[in-house]
């Protein structure tokens, strides 16, 4: 494909199409939409400025390369005071590992350290027990008629993981879950002036709680990884106040990337198994099948729809000149039913290669890929065991968001 050279019809286009995707009838279901995105090329322009991939393997591409950085504090300083970029719920997550380049990722990723066997292990234990208590809870108000997974246990399971993990005392894990919620707007592909406001309030609160939790466990510290992140930086870090500080952005881009897209991958993982009885007969009759499923949960529907990258150069891509630092967002969402990877994408197969990017690429592969999947596949294991065949009562509402997904309820009933 070669240059385009109409960008002005190109991004006119292209509104039309997001303006569609900004309706509760198209955040509900937006694949129509990707659909037509796909057919106007691999990358085309965004409507708003910078451009759009959806493509798989151009995704893909972007997502592999270290020519292509995070929109990180410099960039979004460089944007301008008048920007989203400059609010301070964007300038908070400029801070976190999400949002770095090398080396600064280099040095924090290091610092973080990873989820090792044993790690995962023992919080799988907590997993199991935790998911055997929601499920019993979930039976229990199912004998008396309907309810609602996504607040019983789609929302539960994620927060009582991590805050099991982190130490947090379960009294405030309900707030916690809601300033995430309200927080992950200034990571929204096109947030209002009011979402951003309610993103700042919610930032704001969760660094005074995470500062306080951190100085508590300088004070007292435990076996818990705030107590060892707090050892870790003590080496790295001469200066105590900014490695409290560091240590607190590692605590708050682990609990926002472990509750929101989690709860959303558990919820509709169960959506896909309940709305189709034939599925749920297929894990429940081949129980090998339950990893597989999950997988193809993050291909048919990934809690990210859209991520979002800046050129570290002038280049081409896809037959699109792109300026450096110019932004680039990948919609994953669409890219995960390209037909050029997938054969018949819009169908949910678990029987099909897995191949996603629903936990992003490269070196900013997801840290904590492996605790989602654990979650996951535990709850799907236990759902299948414990109760009898649940059926959909009525289509979820979704939260107004484009790039990242959310169900409002999931309303079941024994079939």
């Amino acid at each position: 494909m070669g240059v385009i050279t109409t960008p002005s019809y190109d991004r006119r286009a292209s509104a039309s199409l997001f303006s569609r995707l900004r309706t509760a009838r198209g955040q509900a279901d937006p694949f129509p939409i990707y659909d037509e995105l796909l057919s106007r090329g691999d990358v085309s322009l965004a409507p708003w400025g910078g451009s759009i991939v959806t493509s798989f393997a151009v995704c893909d591409q972007v997502l592999r390369s270290r020519d292509w950085l995070e929109p990180d504090k410099r960039w979004r300083e460089r944007q301008g005071s008048g920007t989203r970029w400059n609010a301070s719920s964007s300038q908070e997550m400029s801070n976190t590992l999400a949002a770095l380049n090398p080396p600064d990722h280099t040095r924090v990723r290091r610092a973080a350290g990873t989820f090792d066997r044993a790690a995962v292990e023992r919080i799988g234990r907590t997993v199991t027990r935790t998911t055997d208590q929601l499920l019993d809870s979930l039976a229990e108000q199912l004998r008396e008629g309907e309810a609602d997974f996504a607040a019983l246990v789609g929302e539960e399971l994620p927060v009582a993981t991590i805050g099991d993990w982190l130490g947090i005392p379960a009294a405030d894990w309900p707030r916690l879950r809601q300033l995430t919620h309200d927080q992950v707007f200034t990571q929204e592909l096109l947030p209002s002036a009011s979402q951003l406001a309610g993103s700042d309030t919610a930032t704001a609160e969760l660094r005074a709680y995470f500062m306080a939790l951190v100085s508590d466990r300088r004070a007292h510290p435990g076996e818990d990884p705030v107590s060892r992140w707090i050892q870790t930086w003590d080496s790295m870090e001469p200066d105590q106040d900014k490695a409290d500080e560091a240590v607190y952005f590692l605590v708050l881009f682990v609990l926002l990337a472990a509750l929101e897209t989690t709860a959303t991958l558990l919820t509709t993982m169960t959506l896909l198994l309940v709305e189709s009885p034939e599925r749920w007969d297929m894990v429940a009759d081949h129980p090998d099948l339950v990893s597989a499923f999950v997988e193809e949960t993050l291909r048919y529907d990934p809690p990210t729809h859209v991520i979002s990258r800046v050129a570290g150069e002038d280049c081409v891509l896809g037959g699109l000149e792109i300026r450096k630092d110019e932004m680039v967002h990948l919609m994953v969402g669409a890219a995960h039913r390209d037909p050029a990877r997938h054969s018949d994408p819009h169908r949910f197969d678990p029987l099909r290669k897995p191949a996603h990017l629903a936990f992003s690429g490269g070196i900013h592969y997801c840290l904590g890929a492996p605790l989602a999947r654990l979650e996951a596949q535990i709850l799907l294991r236990q759902l299948i065991r414990r109760l009898p065949r649940l059926t959909l009562v009525r289509r979820p509402a979704m939260a107004p968001r484009v790039a990242f997904r959310r169900l409002l309820n999931l309303d079941v009933a024994f079939a």
